[in-house]
């Protein structure tokens, strides 16, 4: 189906744009932990390297998807490409919208939440770091992608599970709130949260694209 010659540059830039996802995860939840703990400087330069990050994967991502149409091998398996494409570039713009929004909206998080907040983070990011290794095991060893993607369904759970605790202890403990800022701590955590689901529909995707190769 891939013939290496033919397709190296595609596949090289296909690598990159996983690679490129890896490290906007890394820059995230840096982010996250710099807003919780007030390091300004460095939460700055985060929004900074997301938004760098977020222009450079677009544009490797049209780059891609161009080259895709020139590549008579992969006529049957094109659509299914842009689709995991489309499903994983909805991750980075979460990432970045995510991150921008602490920065808009300036939510308080009290002190005794910070932790929760990196654990949520963690868990989520988690399930898209497992869908990564998955994606690009479609290009050489689709054989293991079920194996690779049973990760990601795990923490989908394990980070909606940790919202969820989130949430119960914002509303049923934290009395010294206000209702408002109760709100505004939810929709933090289902921000956060949305990666994973962000990363299910990509698993989703690939478990489909498994199948079609074997036959």
């Amino acid at each position: 189906m891939f013939r290496p010659k033919k397709n190296d540059i595609l596949i090289e830039n296909i690598d990159k744009y996983f690679n490129l996802i890896d490290s906007s995860l890394l820059v995230f939840k840096d982010g996250v932990r710099n807003y919780l703990y007030s390091s300004t400087e460095g939460f700055n330069d985060n929004l900074q390297n997301m938004s760098q990050r977020e222009t450079e994967a677009t544009m490797l991502r049209r780059e891609i998807e161009n080259a895709l149409y020139t590549q008579t091998a992969l006529v049957r398996s094109r659509g299914d490409i842009m689709r995991l494409l489309e499903k994983l570039g909805h991750i980075v713009n979460i990432l970045s919208d995510s991150l921008l929004q602490f920065e808009i909206e300036n939510p308080f998080v009290p002190t005794e939440l910070n932790n929760d907040f990196v654990k949520l983070t963690e868990f989520a990011t988690l399930a898209v770091e497992s869908a990564l290794p998955a994606a690009k095991a479609y290009f050489r060893e689709p054989e293991v992608i079920a194996d690779k993607i049973s990760r990601v369904y795990f923490y989908k759970k394990e980070t909606k599970k940790y919202a969820q605790a989130i949430k119960r202890k914002v509303f049923h403990e934290m009395m010294n709130l206000k209702l408002s800022e109760k709100f505004h701590l939810r929709y933090f955590a289902l921000h956060i949260e949305n990666l994973s689901d962000a990363a299910e529909e990509a698993a989703d995707q690939l478990s489909v694209m498994a199948i079609k190769r074997t036959f």
